[in-house]
């Protein structure tokens, strides 16, 4: 049964407006110190203040570390982040002066925090201690014990980080008091353990920090303070292509292109790895990143020189949330709020509602945990959990392996929530001990989180937890699915895919159609395919790859996978050679277990070859296909398919000429392979045809739960991730031959197009520039509903006659050369070229003209989008963007907010933004406002051809979080939007114009 129903105690299940952003840290001069607020002397915090203290700042955990940080080595090299090694182990090895200040700061650190009193020891079952940490249960506060777990790990980080100045007693009561503050959208510090980075969107922040040190330097203060002070862990994975498929030597062929193409990236991300403390960056060839931090990064309890405390991390992709699974609470960023977050500024978020998701049962035979999160994310999708978190919980968890949790975690993104957590049960233990974590490690953690109230033990009465609303899932009336064909969130049953593919053949154009007329859908286009005949007609699959995170972290599917393929061999089955096919493990222990498992050699059979460890096809890294399908798909206008295992499928990401694209599970993405096309009722129509010449069935081929069951017990060892993350940080032959410079200013290259040094400090001044309004702006772009990131953000290949194909052209760069934006985002002339040149965008200015193109408003002209802005840039013309509904959706990507910026976009009105994305907005300066309710472009009449006159106080003192403002168009006439700075902290930004130039600013006082 699939139930919702809201809780009593929530007055609102409306979608929280604001977005995770940094908290307003006053640059109070050392003359202005106050006194510290008074040690409270009862655990209990019934009374608190109502106003945060202002003063000086007090002694937190990131001064200590700061204070510190010339002298210690760069924790995350040489250190097993699997054992609870310590500060003090490494401390050391500088001086023994350094260790006791070290040690004398953290015990006046815990004497100064106001809940000093419930500092307290875990001991160690056989003796001595594990070390201290602040108890929760100490508090007495009957609250507490009915807070979602996933709000007890902001409680902790609030109390342990509590100074009556980044953190305050008020700020803690605030969360105690979730039940009743949560639904007035209260904003709360935070304070993540660690930030986590891919090297599309770490190359930027590298790049950011470099040009923040020169821009220190210039203004003669200090390169130095600009150093993460948090642990920053790095993955290069998002850099692989499928360049070569279907061949035994795929994966060194894939690799020896991608160091080729990126080796200036490389070398870059391997200076920023000695040039910054603290920084650890796995090379690639590894894993891909939400995989290596599940199997290997995540902590899920700190020790750091006897401080114990949970794991937590913000990352700047945002199936960072996979890491939920795992019961560490962590959720995408943008990467410019990331790069403020490593140097140390405190994260301020809105106290997100809680939706209590509960599972009861088992899932049937033959449905996949790939199923299940398909279908979670339409429930959820439905539900409304934009901004809130999602707490799964019941009986059912018992039933759920580890990795499955990390699939539905992994896709938060995708239903909307920030995170999809799972608090830490005997599972989750279990999974720490099978993926090599050191059993003094694992005891560790238990006998923290229980004594911390954040273990769940299914085997005692559970207390009865509040939250914001409830769902429940009986995991028995799951079934084999798939989401397309353009949104992750389109579930169609399996039962129901040939009757869905007809409806999105014969319904107009959109998310769910393709407009084909009838006499058209039945063609069949016939080729040569080297040499072979061949054909396609709508609906054939030409990309099939088993890929991304969301799937390959999981060895039940994996090994299902290969049964699949294991069963189609032995009957005579076989996938079309014109088939692009793939498989990119996420982590080197998928590569030892399909081997130890025998299966390996039938995926090799039917084409899925190891193409190499990264994200490939489900980020656009697919490769090209070969000519002669691409000749069949354009020339006829074939509405060809893709089926991948990935987390997202909006038109245009996975290839330019696939414009249907499905999500499903690895064994279905090799049955779809096998069977060649969409168009096909597995449960009536054959695959295929066996070598006994007769009919093979879906059902010949699929393998039972209790046959992957016997395989992933068999096959899938602890020695294996032990011995897989043991070399991980060595890195590879190709690596380790890069010479990189030294020093902690980087020497920017004027000629390189992959590392450019970036303007947004040019010119900086000491003071903030202040607020700015927008005067008889043009409209560039006039947007409708749901444009994602994909859609503005540089992303895929460069194509040939792209403005930024003429950047790379007049600068001697082949077209073979052009690589990726992706790969170029450290570049930002580049990037700003290729923002909104996404193929498939639909710009109203043209009228239903799809493409990277827009309107030149004064000239008439129809130029691409960065011709057009530039044009408007060079005459002195402000911009800005109208959109409707969910602007900015998908990936966390800040290159969708600096491209704009870039682009002199000043301000975008749209309906709703996507949470992270708006916030991204702010960072770069750009004014983000809404529509009043039930009013849009449309509404009011406007066609884009206006110029817009937005007023704002010239001093940010006049202007207040989410207040009205007058937008006024050429015409005289005037309409009323809400402008979306959401916090002072915002305002704050946007009075430095910027986030970065803010916390430039605050470094150089301190």
């Amino acid at each position: 049964m699939i139930v919702a129903k809201s809780s009593s105690s929530s007055t609102s299940s409306s979608p929280l407006l604001r977005a995770v952003r940094h908290r307003f840290v006053s640059t109070l001069s050392q003359s202005s110190i106050t006194s510290q607020p008074s040690i409270i002397k009862s655990p209990s915090i019934s009374a608190v203040r109502s106003n945060p203290v202002t003063g000086h700042r007090n002694l937190s955990y990131s001064s200590v570390l700061r204070s510190t940080r010339c002298s210690i080595p760069r924790w995350s090299h040489g250190v097993d982040w699997r054992s609870p090694v310590t500060l003090r182990s490494q401390l050391s090895a500088s001086s023994p002066s350094l260790v006791e200040r070290f040690q004398r700061k953290i015990a006046t650190m815990a004497a100064e925090n106001p809940f000093k009193g419930i500092f307290t020891s875990l001991p160690k079952p056989g003796g001595g201690e594990f070390g201290k940490f602040y108890s929760l249960p100490a508090l007495n506060d009957p609250r507490i014990d009915k807070l979602p777990y996933s709000i007890r790990i902001l409680l902790e980080s609030a109390i342990r980080n509590c100074d009556g100045f980044q953190v305050t007693k008020h700020d803690v009561e605030k969360i105690i008091d979730w039940e009743n503050s949560a639904p007035k959208l209260v904003e709360i510090p935070f304070k993540p353990a660690r930030v986590l980075l891919q090297d599309f969107t770490g190359v930027p922040a590298v790049v950011d920090l470099a040009a923040m040190r020169d821009a220190m330097n210039n203004l003669n203060n200090d390169a130095n303070k600009i150093n993460p002070l948090v642990p920053v862990d790095l993955v290069i994975d998002h850099s692989v292509q499928v360049d070569v498929a279907r061949t035994a030597n795929a994966v060194q062929a894939n690799m020896d292109l991608e160091f080729q193409r990126n080796k200036e990236r490389f070398g870059f991300l391997k200076w920023g790895s000695t040039a910054f403390r603290n920084m650890l960056v796995v090379p690639p060839g590894s894993g891909i990143v939400h995989q290596v931090n599940l199997e290997y990064l995540g902590r899920v309890v700190f020790n750091n020189d006897g401080l114990l405390y949970p794991d937590s991390v913000v990352g700047t992709d945002s199936h960072t949330t996979m890491i939920d699974g795992l019961g560490v609470a962590g959720w995408g960023v943008g990467g410019i709020e990331a790069e403020a977050a490593m140097l140390g500024q405190p994260m301020s978020m809105v106290l997100p509602g809680v939706v209590g998701f509960k599972m009861s049962g088992k899932l049937p035979d033959g449905v996949t945990a790939t199923d299940l999160v398909l279908t979670v994310t339409q429930m959820l999708r439905k539900h409304g959990v934009v901004g809130k978190f999602v707490e799964f919980y019941g009986q059912g968890m018992s039933k759920l392996s580890l990795a499955d949790r990390a699939t539905i975690a992994n896709m938060s993104p995708e239903y909307g929530a920030t995170m999809g957590f799972f608090p830490v049960d005997s599972v989750t233990l279990d999974y720490l001990k099978l993926t090599g974590r050191s059993d003094e490690t694992v005891s560790m953690i238990e006998q923290y989180l229980r004594a911390n109230n954040m273990f769940v033990d299914y085997n005692e009465p559970q207390q009865e937890r509040v939250y914001s609303s409830y769902l429940e899932l009986d995991l028995a009336e799951v079934v084999p699915c798939m989401s397309g064909p353009k949104r992750p969130h389109d579930r169609v049953p399996l039962k129901d895919m040939k009757a869905d593919w007809h409806g999105c053949l014969d319904s107009k154009v959109g998310f769910k159609g393709f407009a084909i007329p009838k006499e058209d859908q039945s063609k069949v286009v016939k080729f040569s395919f080297k040499g072979e005949p061949a054909e396609l007609k709508h609906g054939s699959v030409v990309i099939a790859a088993i890929t991304s995170c969301t799937n390959t972290s999981n060895p039940s599917v994996m090994l299902g996978a290969a049964l699949v393929a294991k069963k189609a061999c032995e009957l005579g089955l076989e996938v079309k050679p014109w088939v692009k096919t793939s498989l990119a493990p996420g982590s080197g222990v998928v590569t030892k277990y399909l081997e130890k498992s025998g299966l390996q050699k039938y995926l090799d059979q039917q084409g899925f070859n190891h193409v190499g460890y990264g994200c490939t096809t489900c980020i656009g890294n697919s490769g090209d296909l070969d000519e002669s399908v691409s000749a069949a798909i354009t020339e006829n206008d074939i509405v060809a398919a893709a089926v991948l295992s990935g987390n997202r499928n909006f038109e245009g990401r996975v290839h330019a000429l696939t414009r249907a694209n499905y999500l499903a599970s690895p064994p279905l993405v090799v049955a779809y392979a096998l069977a060649g096309t969409v168009d096909i009722d597995f449960e009536k129509d054959p695959i295929g045809t066996g070598k006994d010449g007769k009919s093979v069935y879906f059902r010949d081929i699929w393998p039972s739960n209790e046959e992957i069951a016997q395989v992933v017990q068999s096959s899938v060892l602890p020695d294996m991730f032990k011995s897989t993350y043991q070399a991980i940080t060595k890195g590879n032959p190709m690596w380790n031959s890069l010479q990189v410079p030294e020093g902690t200013l980087y020497q920017w290259d004027p000629k390189s197009t992959y590392i450019h040094d970036p303007p947004y400090f040019k010119n900086m001044s000491l003071d903030p520039p202040g607020p700015h309004g927008v005067k008889d702006a043009y409209c560039l772009l006039n947007f409708g509903d749901s444009i994602t990131t994909d859609h503005i953000s540089p992303a895929g290949s460069i194509q040939k006659d792209s403005p930024a194909a003429k950047y790379l052209m007049e600068r001697g760069v082949d077209r073979k050369d052009f690589n990726s934006y992706g790969s170029r985002r450290g570049n930002d002339e580049i990037m700003a070229r290729g923002t909104f040149a996404n193929i498939r965008i639909v710009n109203k200015l043209l009228n239903g003209e799809v493409g990277p193109k827009t309107l030149h408003i004064p000239t008439g002209e129809k130029l691409y989008v960065f011709d057009a802005a530039m044009k408007y840039k060079e005459a002195g013309q402000d911009t800005i963007i109208i959109a409707g509904a969910e602007y900015g959706s998908g990936s966390s990507r800040d290159w969708a907010a600096k491209g704009p910026m870039l682009q002199g976009v000043k301000a975008v009105i749209a309906k709703s933004f996507e949470r992270i994305h708006r916030s991204n907005l702010v960072g770069m300066g750009v004014i983000p406002l809404c529509f009043k309710a039930g009013e849009d472009a449309d509404t009011l009449g406007l066609t884009g051809h206006e110029r817009y006159t937005i007023d704002l106080p010239s001093k940010v003192s006049e202007l207040s979080p989410g207040q009205d403002v007058t937008v006024t168009i050429d015409s005289g006439k005037s309409f009323t939007c809400t402008v979306r700075f959401d916090t002072e902290v915002e305002l704050a930004y946007f009075d430095h114009g910027g986030i970065l130039p803010y916390v430039i600013r605050q470094l150089m006082k301190q």
